[in-house]
């Protein structure tokens, strides 16, 4: 009995499994991959989903940016703005005055023959009351600072503007001040200073009195013993007599150019020193006490006129003028 080759079909049975094994690793991947397709759908549509609100803010942090710097150019803008408009009004002010000006001008201009007459008028009267006032303060020359305010008040008469009315009153009343003056208190002290001097000097040249009669014992010891005073502010000697009358000469004389001058403190020193040497002369007490009365009553003596209302009336002159033009100095 023959033997027969071995049966296959088992072995074709069993070649099925890789195929099997592989189908299953093949859905495997599949469903994997499919839920990851379906991951990343998802992860890609949140994305589109979350895109607009971001680029909407990026949008607008980028316009407030942009704003901000829109403000800031326009703060600068307006800066120069306001400094321009600065400058600009300064030269509209500057434009203004001296369009102003230029109207004082031509209204001066306008009528030569009134406003330039005028103008000349007023120049004389300022001049006149600045030479009067000077000759009154610098010389006391009373009678010529009168003679200069009667003319500056006659040129005033012919202004015709009645703005200066005020002016020519106070004038008036600068005048009758002037007037009631009197004389010059420096002629007063000087003639009375010279008439103190005339005095002492008819004293010095009158009859000399007669010697008295001396004890028997001043004419025994005369050439002997010499008696004179224990006091020595008076002079007794010739010579000091001398030179003491000198010396009140010579301060009588100082007393007097001061007073020239007007020179208060050379004044009342000359006229003190000038007491001590008459003290020093000595002499009869009633007569020194006199003199020396007539010194004092000298030296209280004014050397200047006091005229309170003096220089008002140019001040007030030249108080309108100041607008106009410059004032006479």
């Amino acid at each position: 009995m023959s033997t027969s080759p071995d049966d296959p079909s088992p072995r074709r049975r069993g070649s099925w499994l890789p195929w099997l094994l592989a189908l299953v690793l093949l859905g495997a991947a599949a469903a994997a991959g499919w839920s990851a397709w379906q991951a990343w759908q998802a992860r890609q549509a949140r994305e589109l989903a979350a895109d607009p609100t971001e680029l909407r803010l990026d949008a607008m942090a980028a316009r407030i940016d942009a704003i901000k710097d829109d403000h800031r150019a326009q703060a600068q803008r307006l800066q120069q703005a306001d400094a321009t408009n600065r400058i600009l009004r300064d030269e509209l002010l500057g434009l203004g005055q001296r369009s102003a000006i230029i109207e004082d001008s031509f209204a001066r201009f306008a009528d030569p023959d009134r406003h330039g007459a005028q103008a000349l008028r007023l120049d004389e009267a300022e001049l006149l009351l600045v030479m009067g006032q000077r000759r009154l303060q610098l010389a006391g020359d009373l009678e010529g600072a009168r003679r200069a305010y009667a003319l500056a008040g006659g040129v005033l008469e012919g202004v015709d503007d009645p703005a200066y009315l005020s002016v020519r009153q106070t004038l008036q009343q600068e005048r009758a001040a002037l007037e009631a003056l009197g004389e010059d208190p420096r002629e007063a002290a000087l003639l009375r200073l010279e008439r103190f001097e005339q005095s002492l000097d008819r004293a010095r040249t009158g009859a000399p009195a007669p010697a008295p009669t001396r004890p028997w014992w001043q004419r025994a010891f005369g050439g002997i013993v010499e008696v004179q005073s224990s006091s020595d502010s008076v002079a007794v000697q010739p010579a000091d007599v001398t030179a003491a009358r000198a010396a009140l000469q010579l301060e009588l004389s100082l007393a007097r150019a001061a007073a020239e001058r007007r020179d208060a403190a050379g004044w009342h020193t000359a006229l003190r020193r000038a007491r001590g040497w008459l003290e020093r002369l000595g002499g009869d007490g009633a007569s020194v006490q006199a003199g020396l009365e007539e010194l004092r009553a000298i030296e209280a003596m004014p050397l200047s006129l006091s005229v309170p209302t003096l220089g008002t009336t140019l001040a007030q002159l030249r108080q309108m003028r100041a607008p106009g033009k410059e004032s006479v100095e």
